[in-house]
């Protein structure tokens, strides 16, 4: 089949060529640092997309048999499960940190603001993963369950109430954190200023 259906699907290699004619007499106020952060976000997310669909595609009877063994997820465990789908979610989870990352990066100009956007995602980001899952399968049943909380460098084990009670400090840490509105303008200047002098410094020596 040569061309995709619907026919209008076929419309989509128009956008990028609209897009194109609609920037070229303005052109984007990106620079390629922004550009290279939203690449390793969109990367990133593709590898948890095509993981996703790998459980989904091949390997659900694999793990409804190793669902059906597990009493709480501990070292032998991990053992016996399949080092092919090990291997995928250890990827999975630097993918993901990837993105988180990269958002942050994406999202403030400097580095204690960029640090708090990370932990802000991250947290938000764990707490909806068990709300989705106690919505979807009904699991945590409790949050005394135990859970494999990540792979990487190495497996790290916790009942559920502890990455949740993380979860909550850090997200009142960073509305704590955060400055006024009159703060906000006051930062937003300095922060201005800033920039505005690495270009001229930069140019000067351009």
């Amino acid at each position: 089949m040569l061309f995709a259906t619907p026919w209008w699907v076929n419309l989509l290699l128009l956008v990028p060529v609209i897009s194109f004619l609609s920037w070229r007499n303005k052109r984007l106020a990106l620079t390629w640092a922004t550009l290279a952060f939203a690449a390793a976000f969109a990367v990133a997310f593709g590898f948890v997309e095509a993981a996703v669909v790998d459980y989904l595609r091949g390997n659900i009877p694999e793990l409804m048999r190793q669902a059906a063994a597990i009493s709480a997820p501990n070292d032998s465990y991990l053992q016996k499960f399949p080092q092919a789908l090990l291997h995928i979610e250890t990827i999975r989870e630097a993918a993901t940190m990837v993105m988180l990352v990269s958002v942050a990066l994406l999202a403030a100009p400097r580095g204690r603001e960029r640090w708090a956007i990370f932990l802000w995602c991250f947290a938000w980001w764990d707490a909806t993963y068990y709300l989705g899952l106690w919505v979807t399968i009904n699991w945590p049943t409790s949050l005394r369950n135990l859970d494999v909380l990540f792979l990487i460098p190495q497996p790290w084990y916790a009942e559920v109430w502890y990455p949740l009670l993380v979860c909550g400090l850090t997200l009142a840490a960073v509305i704590l954190g955060k400055a006024s509105a009159e703060q906000q303008t006051v930062l937003t200047t300095e922060v201005t200023a800033q920039a505005f002098s690495s270009n001229q410094v930069e140019a000067e020596v351009r």
